[in-house]
């Protein structure tokens, strides 16, 4: 129906936008979670009047500010490339998901706006008045997810369109294409826990760095549990739904699932292979668990498992790449849900963070490793939706580009991208080591100014 297009460099243009979304995704978590960090420490300030929170809060402000610039930046490339790189796809379902991208341009206006005013009033407005007009950040920020999110599910169960025989696109219904598909709710509450998670222990690790550094006074206890404790209440969650998750694959995309658990021919009672390496149709050196995956894909441990046979070896997806990913984000999930069971327990049953050295040695590791496991994740998705950027509707090489360069745009992506990452770095380093100011201060310099 829709003919691949002549390009030399379709991996090459696949990677260029792997990369400007590997760095634009932890920033997003860092839109979806943060700003509700920061009014969570405001809000502790106008509620107890202790001063920690109120200075916690407006140093926070300003990483806030940095991150979602930096933000601006690579989702600017990313909607760039979607057009040049992607234009068979973009110009043939643009009207069906096009509503999406416009609603979340909407929301990066109205979190633009009121981040400057929430910048701008400390010290200018009454501390009510600057907690509500911090409110329409956190709302911006989950809305704007929610409608990129949409698309994304919407090319994971396509709907809301007829598609004629000549590949023209009628009928459209943009709103069941984009909330109305089976895919929506579980990719995004999946992204909503992912976002606080990321944000919360990568938070909390800055400041484990620097408990094991000797630097522990009361700002440093605030400053980790607050991020610490949001991440933790989220991540025993998101096993729960993962496993959600992974259902629903099973039932909509069995190909996919067949990938992430390297199931060569269909089979009942099929067994769940932890590590391993996919090769002739069966997973090797693995350690299998009889009958572990048709009961947790059908809660049926004789359930049948589409296995990768039933379609042509043209529709599969990268077997390995998909199934190390899937594996890498369970095992660091499960990690970080352990970690948070630690601290949770120490919290609830000992009044006080834990006080042991791994454990903070352990909180740093986990700051990158959720990291990874976000990434991870999406490649498990993006990935294993393979070889179709419309599932079972539009291949990949028919939506990509036939211009040429390519090859020569994403060297210069990735020296550009280096360079942003060491700017940010070099920036959040300033803010971390700017003395702390306490209420009067910034009223003094604005007197002065």
């Amino acid at each position: 129906m829709f003919d691949p297009v002549q390009q030399s460099y379709l991996l090459e243009a696949r990677q260029m936008q792997a990369l400007s979304f590997a760095v634009h995704i932890p920033l997003v978590c860092f839109g979806i979670a943060f700003p509700a960090m920061v009014m969570r420490a405001e809000w502790l300030w106008m509620r107890t009047g202790d001063e920690v929170y109120r200075v916690l809060a407006m140093r926070w402000t300003k990483v806030m500010v940095a991150l979602f610039a930096c933000g601006v930046v690579t989702g600017t490339i990313l909607s760039f490339e979607m057009g040049l790189l992607w234009p068979g796809f973009m110009g043939t379902f643009g009207a069906v998901f096009g509503l999406g991208f416009a609603l979340e341009g909407f929301s990066f206006f109205v979190e633009a706006i009121f981040i400057g005013i929430y910048v701008y009033g400390w010290n200018r407005m009454s501390p009510r008045a600057h907690f509500i007009s911090g409110i329409p950040i956190v709302v911006a920020g989950l809305t704007g997810s929610l409608f990129v999110i949409s698309v994304n599910a919407w090319m994971n169960d396509p709907g809301g369109f007829t598609l004629t025989p000549d590949g023209t696109v009628t009928d459209i219904d943009p709103i069941e294409a984009l909330f109305g598909n089976g895919h929506l709710a579980y990719q995004l509450i999946h992204m909503y826990l992912a976002g606080f998670i990321v944000a919360g222990f990568l938070v909390a690790a800055a400041y484990a760095v620097g408990r094991l550094r000797g630097r522990w006074g009361r700002y440093e206890r605030i400053a980790l549990t607050i991020p610490l404790t949001v991440a933790a209440l989220a991540a025993p969650v998101q096993l729960l739904v993962g496993d959600w998750a992974a259902r629903e694959v099973a039932k909509s995309q069995p190909t996919k699932l067949a990938a992430l658990e390297g199931v060569g021919h269909t089979e009942r009672g099929a067994p769940l292979h932890l590590l391993g390496w996919y090769s002739d149709g069966k997973v090797k050196a693995g350690i299998p668990i009889p009958k572990g995956l048709s009961l947790l894909a059908f809660h049926d441990p004789n359930a049948e498992v589409q296995g990768l046979d039933a379609v042509a070896a043209k529709d599969r997806p990268p077997v390995n790449v998909v199934r190390i990913a899937f594996q890498l984000m369970v095992a660091i999930g499960t990690f970080l849900a352990a970690l948070s069971a630690w601290y949770l327990y120490a919290r609830t049953r000992r009044k006080r963070v834990p006080s042991g050295v791994w454990f903070y040695r352990l909180l740093v590791v986990a700051g990158p490793a959720s990291v990874v496991a976000l990434i991870s994740g999406w490649v498990t998705t993006e990935v294993g939706r393979q070889p179709w950027v419309v599932y079972e509707v539009m291949r990949t090489e028919a939506a990509v580009t036939a211009a040429d360069g390519i090859a020569v745009g994403y060297g210069t992506l990735a020296a550009f991208f280096a360079c942003l990452i060491a700017a940010v770095a070099w920036i959040l380093r300033r803010l971390a080591r700017a003395p702390m100011k306490t209420y009067e201060e910034p009223e003094r310099a604005l007197g002065e100014g």
